[in-house]
């Protein structure tokens, strides 16, 4: 799921104070109303990739919705996602757009990270693709399977195979990036691999749309492959009231989204870098959860919509895995008061 960018922010929006100034007394007028208006704004870096889901935040920065807040915000696009999880434990952001997995291993590696709102989840944008020698998951046994170890396509799979009495010790994992598994099942080097958007269209419009197909997608594990918004512990606690009109510019992004979907199409598109025929396409790949729904992430219950039900998956993995020696409590991994607030 998700290509991202190097730290690198996306175009700034223009400066409160980068205006001609009348002369004499307008000038020092204007200098001082314009100084308290900047005194009253807050600057705030969130740490995203290039990822569809995320198209409500590229349509607020674009818009500037975050200004009646009184907020500055930058977007800053790395090229791994795996990068930002430092970043906000540094302070170089303030936040950051991560993949729940990502949380539950910085959290069970003791930083204090926490959701603060759930973005999306992967609906059908996440997939594991076969060939037609493959007719069910369960034709995966011996098979060669491309994907990223420890990522989300490997959550999916490992999903896949558990919910079909199948573990990694019956299929031959081949490691490899998404964007490189449309190539090597074009080629014939593999029968099945897991990718996302945009790959996973590369690979179903291959030989006519007739060569592969999906077999087990993100649609048969709703919220398995979910995005966040994340800031650490201390963040919270200095920054409530900013948080807050993040939060609210997001969910003004997404009605915006819903009234004028050509528009934000086209607005997504220049951030990603895609038509905006394309955005529309990929938008059918994800859920962008709205607001009413938002506090159900953070219940408890047996649906993988639950961050308690995800989050259990994904910790077993981890563990299983080495990458974790303890599954943390769920409860360590959110803050859902700002959810709860604006949700009532």
């Amino acid at each position: 799921m998700k290509l991202a960018g190097l730290f690198s922010p996306s175009a700034a929006s223009p400066s409160v104070l980068g205006r001609l100034l009348k002369p004499a007394l307008g000038a020092a007028l204007s200098l001082a109303a314009a100084t308290t208006f900047a005194q009253g704004v807050t600057s705030m870096k969130i740490a995203t990739v290039v990822w569809i889901g995320y198209g409500p935040f590229y349509v607020a920065e674009s818009l500037d919705l975050f200004k009646k807040y009184n907020l500055k915000v930058s977007l800053q696009v790395f090229t791994d996602p795996a990068l930002i999880p430092p970043a906000i434990a540094s302070g170089a952001v303030d936040g950051g757009m991560l993949t729940y997995d990502q949380v539950v291993g910085q959290v069970a590696a003791g930083k204090a990270m926490k959701v603060v709102m759930p973005i999306d989840y992967s609906n059908g944008g996440d997939a594991i693709v076969a060939d037609a020698s493959v007719k069910s998951v369960k034709d995966f046994k011996g098979k060669k399977i491309g994907y990223n170890p420890l990522s989300p396509s490997d959550f999916l799979l490992s999903y896949a195979l558990k919910v079909h009495g199948l573990g990694e010790k019956d299929i031959s994992p081949v490691s490899m990036t998404p964007e490189a598994v449309p190539a090597a099942m074009a080629s014939g080097q593999l029968p099945v691999g897991v990718t996302y958007e945009p790959s996973l269209s590369q690979i179903l419009s291959q030989g006519g749309g007739n060569k592969f197909k999906v077999v087990f997608s993100s649609k048969d594990a709703p919220g398995l492959i979910a995005d966040v918004l994340v800031f650490d512990d201390k963040v919270i606690k200095a920054k409530p009231a900013p948080i807050n009109g993040i939060i609210k510019a997001y969910l003004d992004g997404l009605a915006y989204m819903k009234a004028k979907p050509d528009d934000a199409a086209k607005i997504i598109g220049k951030f990603m870098g895609i038509p905006p025929a394309e955005v529309k396409d990929q938008l059918s790949g994800v859920y962008n959860i709205p607001l009413a729904e938002m506090p159900k992430a953070f219940l408890p219950a047996k649906e993988t919509t639950s961050y308690y039900a995800s989050g259990e998956v994904i910790g077993e993995l981890l563990k299983a895995k080495g990458q974790i020696s303890k599954v943390p409590a769920t409860e360590a991994t959110m803050d859902p008061s700002f959810v709860k607030a604006l949700a009532k």
